[in-house]
Order: C-alpha cells, then structure tokens, then sequence
C-alpha cells in the first residue's frame, strides 16, 4: 500500500491563530516574538490599572472585602488586567476586520464603539492615498519554518494596524518578517510571491485620529528577527513538554536510598 501523500501548502487556522505548513506546524511570527521579555511596561499597566480601580471603585473594594473577604478579593483584583487586555484585544480584532472589509471595497455595518477608529482609518487611508492594497494574507517561510499574517501592502510597503496604548519596538521585528516571506497565499489559494516593500509602518489608529511611525527596515533587522527564531527554538528545547517532567533542561527530582 503507498504512503498517503504529504499535504502541501499553508493553512492557517483563525480559531486557533495557529499554522501549519505542508502538514506540520508552525510557528507565528508573533508567538516567535514573544520569546522577548517584553513583560515590563505590562507589569507597570497591570499594576495602574489595578491602582485606577482601587481608587476609583472604592465603595465596591469595600463591600466585596466586608461580603467576601480577602482572598475573593484579591483574586478580583488581580483578574482586572487581564479581563482588560481580553476586552482591548477583542476590540482590536473587530477592528481589524472592518479595516479589511472597507479596504476592499465591501459596505460595513460600524458598532457605536469602533466609529471613532473606523473613521480614523478611513482619514489614514485617504491622506496617504491608499491605493491597489493586498490586505490580510497569511505569510510562509519554508527555509526559516514560520507564518504569520500581514494585515496590509500598499504603496510600496508594509503597514500594520495598532490600536492598542502604543507601537512597540518588536512591531519592526514582525513586519520584516513578514516582508521576508518566501510566499504569500493568494485569493486563489496558491502561492504567490510577497510583494517588495521598501518601508515598513505602524498605523496607530485612535478614536481621535491617528499616526504612522515608520520602522526599521531591511536585511539587518530581518537577520535580527532570525536570531530570534532561533532562540525561539532553544527555549522550547530548554522548556521541554511540561506535560512530561524531565524533558526540557531541568530533570525530574533525584530519589536518594537511604543508606543502611
């Protein structure tokens, strides 16, 4: 009996925001970037914003330490970042298919909430005369071995959607990685190859308006970007499984025999 054939090609998996290539897994460019201890100014955000609440909700501090206790409130409290973090995050992703949609000429139906940013993207996209944009491909790598999705070529160059706090120095790393690409996968389905850039930018979009800071780009912060892929690598090896003591670089505990 023949073996069943390898699959081929690049399927992304939204759900997940996972990758697999020709059948195997892959990386995302942003998960390969967050090996980055980028964990300082959200340590500092956690902690604001756990202050603001205190401060702000004190009447509710006070009746769930009377009603509850201390630890329930401690872990409400300590639960707030994240649940404000999830909420950005869901925000940024209902974002992110509008802009798709308008940019590709489609009507869209904008929730009271998103009006402000919409209409900042639609002020970015006329002030710099947007035009025959490739938007939301999914991005390979066979040599380097990730994926990743680009939200937008134009013009020349790369752009990247922000509407979180602020645009982050990794921002560079990710776009040059994707520009770097070996492939992109068309409307069709098939490979195609990415486009040339000659610049990267982050587009921060606000309620209040917006803008573009250019990034740092070329072949040195692509090898960069390499660089972190591979230590990317070397901390999934040095992490092991954790569902399996002893397999990254920190064995199971020695048993000593007592000694007669």
């Amino acid at each position: 009996m023949s073996a069943k054939p390898k699959p081929n090609g690049l399927v992304y998996y939204p759900g997940a925001h996972r990758y697999k290539l020709d059948g195997e897994w892959v990386p995302g460019v942003t998960t390969i970037i967050g090996v980055l201890d980028k964990s300082r100014p959200f340590v500092s955000h956690a902690a604001r914003t756990i202050a603001e609440y205190v401060a702000d909700q004190p009447s509710t501090v006070d009746l769930m330490r009377e009603h509850g206790g201390h630890d329930p409130l401690v872990a409400f409290l300590k639960a707030i970042p994240n649940q404000r973090r999830d909420t950005a995050g869901q925000r940024g992703t209902t974002f992110h298919d509008l802009a798709e949609r308008i940019l590709l000429g489609q009507s869209v139906e904008v929730p009271a909430e998103q009006v402000g940013l919409v209409e900042s993207a639609i002020a970015f996209l006329e002030d710099y005369k947007i035009e025959l944009p490739i938007v939301e491909r999914v991005i390979g790598s066979r040599e380097h071995q990730y994926a990743g999705k680009a939200d937008l070529f134009a013009n020349g160059a790369i752009w990247d959607w922000k509407t979180g706090k602020a645009i982050y120095a990794s921002a560079a790393f990710q776009l040059n990685a994707y520009a770097g690409g070996e492939f992109m996968v068309g409307e069709d389905g098939k490979e195609h190859p990415v486009p040339e850039c000659e610049a990267a930018y982050g587009v921060h979009i606000r309620e209040d308006g917006y803008e573009v800071l250019p990034l740092e780009f070329g072949p040195r912060i692509f090898d960069e970007f390499l660089c972190i892929r591979k230590a990317f690598d070397i901390n999934k090896r040095a992490e092991g499984n954790w569902k399996i003591p002893g397999t990254g670089y920190v064995g199971v505990p020695h048993i000593r025999e007592d000694v007669a």
